[in-house]
């Protein structure tokens, strides 16, 4: 298997987890659990975000172009 493809399946796979912290967060009920989970939801985006360096250093991800100060504004207001 190629390189770039297990690095994109992986971050997939970060990616979905991510999503399920969150909704066990939301729902969770239990202050010792939840803190434990968002522990775990920390420690998986600090190496989500380190996989997403090594694959873009890697040219096998491209991001979208930065949004501009006027766009990121924009986009703040329409949130709060």
């Amino acid at each position: 298997m190629q390189d770039k493809v297990m690095v994109n399946d992986t971050l997939s796979m970060v990616k979905s987890s991510l999503t399920g912290y969150a909704n066990a967060i939301s729902e969770c009920s239990n202050p010792n659990l939840r803190s434990a989970i968002q522990q775990i939801r920390n420690s998986c985006e600090t190496s989500q975000y380190e996989l997403y360096k090594l694959a873009q250093s890697k040219g096998f991800y491209q991001p979208a172009t930065m949004a501009d100060n006027k766009d990121v504004q924009e986009i703040k207001s329409l949130f709060s």
